[in-house]
């Protein structure tokens, strides 16, 4: 396992959980922050122990507080570019991760935080948390594909009205409208978050991955593509031992020892 000076990586069981560990500046994510978590995403990409991720923030203030702004203050167009493409790259990868990832949002999810946030796969957040992309209140716009998930996830125009006003929305406003897909109490979000990383291991391995591929996937298609590529991976796992075994131990009512193949 690597040593990181801004995240913290930690296996339990099957879940592996990545904590940005930059309190003392509310987890922004600088340069390296963004190079370190890329590192750890292409590290695990094919650990077979792993089955869900949980991606946080250190502390209880923030999960992570936009960019660096320091950084920001120095860029011109082309290392704006550099950034630009070194972050959506980290968003792609956790969107691409084989296994589903989790946010557990415990405070400001804000410009980037919110931009991770959107690329993970379910966010769970904090009753306490606040989320936005208020990059043109800078003279700036989302980089790390805000613009295009979050119009996405909530609709053009509520995605609009949020990036164009830099608005700053409590967790309740973002469970709403559909940027959280579920609020807890602070002293209950990890344990929220665990819990569903467990129940999701319990699942059969090739399900999942399979599952996660055609929700991505079919994003980027029309339905009738969606649908065709839901059948070609329906049939991929009819022909799997999992599926023998899912199937087996429902009729003999047992929990399924699942192997992932």
């Amino acid at each position: 396992m690597t040593d990181y000076n801004n995240i913290i990586v930690e296996k339990n069981k099957s879940t592996l959980l990545v904590t940005i560990n930059r309190e003392q500046a509310l987890n922004s994510l600088n340069k390296e922050t963004i190079a370190e978590l890329q590192s750890a995403f292409d590290e695990y990409q094919s650990d077979s122990d792993i089955r869900c991720v949980i991606v946080t923030g250190a502390g209880s203030k923030s999960f992570v507080a936009g960019a660096d702004i320091a950084e920001l203050a120095e860029l011109d167009q082309a290392g704006g570019e550099t950034l630009s493409r070194n972050g959506l790259k980290l968003m792609q990868t956790i969107q691409d991760f084989p296994w589903p990832v989790i946010a557990a949002i415990n405070g400001f999810a804000l410009g980037g935080g919110c931009e991770l946030a959107l690329a993970c796969d379910i966010r769970l957040a904090s009753t306490k948390a606040k989320l936005g992309q208020p990059e043109v209140s800078l003279g700036l716009i989302p980089g790390y594909g805000g613009t295009q998930r979050l119009a996405r996830l909530v609709g053009r125009g509520k995605a609009a009205q949020l990036i164009l006003t830099g608005a700053m929305i409590r967790a309740d406003e973002a469970y709403r409208i559909g940027l959280v897909d579920e609020l807890c109490e602070p002293e209950e979000l990890m344990d929220k978050a665990q819990a569903m990383a467990d129940e999701i291991a319990s699942k059969g391995p090739l399900a999942v991955k399979k599952a996660k591929e055609c929700i991505n996937g079919g994003l980027e298609m029309t339905l009738a593509e969606g649908c065709n590529l839901e059948m070609k991976k329906f049939g991929e796992v009819c022909g799997s031992s999992d599926k023998t075994e899912g199937t087996k131990a429902f009729m003999e009512k047992r929990k399924p020892d699942f192997k992932g193949n």
